[in-house]
Protein backbone atom coordinates (compact mmCIF):
# COMPACT_ATOMS: atom_id res chain seq x y z
CA UNK A 1 0.00 0.00 0.00
CA UNK A 2 1.13 3.56 -0.60
CA UNK A 3 2.03 5.93 2.20
CA UNK A 4 -1.22 7.92 1.91
CA UNK A 5 -3.30 4.76 2.35
CA UNK A 6 -1.17 3.69 5.31
CA UNK A 7 -1.71 7.11 6.84
CA UNK A 8 -5.49 6.77 6.47
CA UNK A 9 -5.55 3.24 7.90
CA UNK A 10 -3.45 4.13 10.94
CA UNK A 11 -4.45 7.75 11.55
CA UNK A 12 -0.76 8.68 11.57
CA UNK A 13 0.46 11.55 9.41
CA UNK A 14 2.51 10.93 6.28
CA UNK A 15 5.23 13.03 7.87
CA UNK A 16 5.35 10.75 10.93
CA UNK A 17 5.44 7.64 8.75
CA UNK A 18 8.41 9.07 6.85
CA UNK A 19 10.07 9.86 10.18
CA UNK A 20 9.55 6.28 11.39
CA UNK A 21 11.07 5.00 8.18
CA UNK A 22 14.04 7.35 8.55
CA UNK A 23 14.52 6.06 12.11
CA UNK A 24 14.44 2.47 10.78
CA UNK A 25 11.48 1.40 12.88
CA UNK A 26 9.42 0.65 9.78
CA UNK A 27 10.53 -0.34 6.30
CA UNK A 28 9.09 0.25 2.87
CA UNK A 29 9.90 -1.19 -0.47
CA UNK A 30 10.64 1.33 -3.23
CA UNK A 31 8.81 0.95 -6.51
CA UNK A 32 10.40 1.77 -9.86
CA UNK A 33 8.78 5.21 -9.78
CA UNK A 34 10.34 5.90 -6.35
CA UNK A 35 7.09 5.58 -4.42
CA UNK A 36 7.07 3.71 -1.14
CA UNK A 37 5.10 0.52 -0.84
CA UNK A 38 4.26 -0.79 2.60
CA UNK A 39 3.28 -4.28 3.65
CA UNK A 40 0.04 -4.80 5.63
CA UNK A 41 2.11 -5.81 8.67
CA UNK A 42 3.31 -2.21 8.98
CA UNK A 43 -0.16 -1.20 10.19
CA UNK A 44 0.24 -3.19 13.42
CA UNK A 45 3.82 -2.02 13.79
CA UNK A 46 2.73 1.62 13.59
CA UNK A 47 0.04 0.96 16.20
CA UNK A 48 2.75 -0.44 18.48
CA UNK A 49 4.96 2.57 17.79
CA UNK A 50 2.09 4.87 18.74
CA UNK A 51 1.56 2.90 21.95
CA UNK A 52 5.23 3.20 22.88
CA UNK A 53 5.31 6.91 22.04
CA UNK A 54 2.28 7.30 24.28
CA UNK A 55 4.32 5.69 27.06
CA UNK A 56 6.87 8.47 26.63
CA UNK A 57 9.55 6.41 24.92
CA UNK A 58 11.85 7.83 22.26
CA UNK A 59 12.09 6.43 18.74
CA UNK A 60 15.53 5.08 19.66
CA UNK A 61 14.08 3.18 22.60
CA UNK A 62 11.22 1.97 20.41
CA UNK A 63 13.71 0.68 17.85
CA UNK A 64 15.39 -1.34 20.62
CA UNK A 65 12.05 -2.71 21.81
CA UNK A 66 10.97 -3.71 18.32
CA UNK A 67 14.33 -5.40 17.77
CA UNK A 68 13.85 -7.22 21.06
CA UNK A 69 10.38 -8.40 20.05
CA UNK A 70 11.83 -9.91 16.88
CA UNK A 71 14.85 -11.48 18.59
CA UNK A 72 15.80 -15.10 18.89
CA UNK A 73 15.80 -16.86 22.30
CA UNK A 74 19.58 -16.38 22.49
CA UNK A 75 19.01 -12.61 22.55
CA UNK A 76 16.66 -12.61 25.56
CA UNK A 77 19.35 -10.97 27.67
CA UNK A 78 18.87 -7.91 25.46
CA UNK A 79 15.15 -8.06 26.18
CA UNK A 80 15.90 -8.02 29.90
CA UNK A 81 17.60 -4.67 29.28
CA UNK A 82 14.33 -3.42 27.83
CA UNK A 83 12.53 -4.42 30.99
CA UNK A 84 15.07 -2.34 32.91
CA UNK A 85 14.38 0.62 30.60
CA UNK A 86 10.65 0.27 31.27
CA UNK A 87 11.33 0.19 35.00
CA UNK A 88 13.59 3.25 34.79
CA UNK A 89 10.92 5.13 32.85
CA UNK A 90 8.25 4.13 35.37
CA UNK A 91 10.46 5.23 38.28
CA UNK A 92 11.06 8.58 36.60
CA UNK A 93 7.34 9.10 36.06
CA UNK A 94 6.59 8.13 39.67
CA UNK A 95 9.17 10.68 40.85
CA UNK A 96 7.51 13.35 38.71
CA UNK A 97 4.08 12.43 40.08
CA UNK A 98 5.37 12.64 43.66
CA UNK A 99 6.91 16.05 42.99
CA UNK A 100 3.67 17.30 41.48
CA UNK A 101 1.70 15.97 44.47
CA UNK A 102 3.89 18.05 46.80
CA UNK A 103 3.39 21.17 44.68
CA UNK A 104 -0.37 20.49 44.53
CA UNK A 105 -0.57 20.14 48.29
CA UNK A 106 1.32 23.41 48.82
CA UNK A 107 -0.96 25.23 46.39
CA UNK A 108 -4.07 23.86 48.10
CA UNK A 109 -2.72 24.99 51.49
CA UNK A 110 -1.91 28.43 50.13
CA UNK A 111 -5.37 28.79 48.61
CA UNK A 112 -6.96 27.63 51.88
CA UNK A 113 -4.87 30.11 53.90
CA UNK A 114 -5.70 33.00 51.56
CA UNK A 115 -9.40 32.12 51.55
CA UNK A 116 -9.44 31.91 55.36
CA UNK A 117 -7.75 35.32 55.69
CA UNK A 118 -10.26 36.85 53.27
CA UNK A 119 -13.19 35.45 55.28
CA UNK A 120 -11.76 36.80 58.54
CA UNK A 121 -11.07 40.21 56.96
CA UNK A 122 -14.56 40.47 55.41
CA UNK A 123 -16.37 38.82 58.31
Amino acid sequence: MKISELSKKTGVSVRSIRHYEKKNIIQARRLENGYREFDESVIERIRNIQLYLGLGLTTEQIEEILSCENSAPSDYEFCEEMLEKYQEKLNKINDQINSLEVVKQRLEEQIHNMTSKRLVKNG
